[in-house]
């Protein structure tokens, strides 16, 4: 019994696929085509075989021809030759002789609208290829111009104004709260939340498969902004809910280690309400006694100033620091987009290889520089010197502490001794 099958695979459009393991079915030989390869020379050896398969498995009829009638004829051919064929990703195969009841005309009515619908695809994944936008509406923020996005003089204020305040406190409903009541746009925490990290505000364009092409439109964020973006997002999504936006600078940091839980801010008034007080507790509070609030703070900025510089200067080398992986990374990335031309040129790659791995490489990077963001800053050290004084944290407001705190504490372990209590910072780096 002599079994093969054919494959035709797009690359703009078809993930790679193993054809020998693909049929389920020992197979002598795969025939397979691509759009590269001109008139199919796959399918014409296929059909000029001297001796005819007996078996022939394809995944879809469709893919015996670029068109309804390519299709039809090439079936008819093979199966006039006496091959069996067999689709295996639908509901058909060759009837046997004297057999008056076919599926074919229902698998070509849907070969016909899964061709179109490749028509289609194909031609939004050569616009992948160009950089260019796809299709639907511009996201807010910009409009369509003639060869791609452009800022949107009338909605860009808002979003800029939405990022500043989400870079200025490091809440996302506060900044979600301030763009209702200062310009009357209303939306839900959760588009907010995609705005932040879009790489669409960054100057890149996202398709549907997940790919990005780089630098395709001018910016609203510039890429430090997009950088601090990142790192609060990252130290917020760390912390539990609603504490990111939590008017006390400490909330959502303090572990209590005796109970292994996170104390909550709480507030106590007097029966006349002449006086209130602040307390930091935990859910078992009849066995962890509450923290007076003002203490708590006092003795994180204490220990800030005194631990901080010390555990900046125990760093690892720059040759081990993450940010040194990274950047090598990306430059690797980037001698491979430098490459590729000149492999065109020597006809090593085809123009649509060298485009798809451009395309590739380009979402790579994108991915390589959202990770190198989400890392403390470049300029840790100097920020150090600042924040080292007591006096900078004095001047502070409490939504700004916060935003401060995130940037360099990941969690404040609270030690009990009997009576007394102390405190031990977990730093983010």
């Amino acid at each position: 019994m002599h079994i093969v099958a054919y494959l035709y695979t797009d690359p703009l459009l078809d993930p790679p696929v193993d054809s020998s393991a693909l049929w389920g079915w020992e197979v002598d030989r795969v025939y397979h085509d691509t759009p590269l390869t001109a008139q199919r020379p796959q399918l014409q050896a296929l059909l000029n075989q001297a001796q005819a398969p007996d078996y022939l498995l394809l995944r879809r009829l469709a893919e015996l021809g670029d068109s309804l009638s390519a299709v039809a004829q090439n079936l008819a051919t093979l199966e006039a030759a006496g091959t069996v064929v067999i689709a295996t990703e639908e509901a058909y195969q060759t009837p046997a002789p004297g057999d008056s009841h076919t599926p074919l005309p229902v698998v070509l009515a849907a070969v016909q609208t899964a061709q179109r619908q490749r028509r289609i695809r194909q031609g939004h994944a050569a616009n992948r290829l160009k950089a260019l936008p796809p299709p639907g509406k511009a996201p807010y923020g910009y409009r369509r111009g003639k060869q791609g996005y452009v800022i949107d003089r009338t909605t860009a204020p808002i979003l800029k104004a939405f990022f500043e305040q989400f870079l200025l406190y490091g809440s996302l409903r506060g900044a979600v709260r301030y763009i209702a009541k200062q310009y009357r746009k209303q939306i839900s925490v959760s588009t907010g939340r995609r705005w932040l990290d879009h790489p669409i505000y960054r100057g890149h364009t996202r398709y549907g498969d997940g790919g990005i092409a780089l630098n395709t439109h001018r910016p609203i964020l510039d890429a430090t902004e997009a950088a601090q973006i990142d790192r609060l997002l990252r130290r917020n999504s760390s912390l539990p809910a609603k504490t990111a936006s939590a008017p006390r600078s400490l909330a959502g940091l303090v572990t209590c280690q005796q109970c292994q839980t996170k104390l909550t801010v709480s507030r106590v008034s007097t029966p006349h309400r002449a006086n209130s007080y602040t307390y930091m507790r935990a859910p078992c509070s009849a066995k962890c006694k509450a923290i007076p609030y003002e203490t708590l703070l006092k003795q994180t900025i204490e220990a800030i100033c005194t631990e901080l510089p010390k555990a900046v200067s125990q760093l690892s080398t720059p040759a081990q620091h993450p940010k040194t992986a990274l950047k090598a990374a990306i430059a690797t990335q980037q001698s491979i987009l430098e490459q590729l031309p000149q492999l065109v040129s020597q006809g090593i790659l085809d123009q649509t290889t060298a485009d798809l791995r451009a395309y590739g490489v380009h979402t790579e990077i994108a991915h390589l520089n959202q990770q190198l963001a989400q890392l403390p800053p470049v300029n840790l050290k100097e920020l150090t010197q600042a924040v080292s004084i007591p006096q900078f944290w004095e001047d502070l407001s409490e939504p700004e502490r916060r935003f401060f705190f995130r940037e360099f504490i990941r969690e404040i372990q609270i030690l009990r001794h009997n009576q007394t209590w102390t405190l031990k910072l977990v730093f983010t780096f």
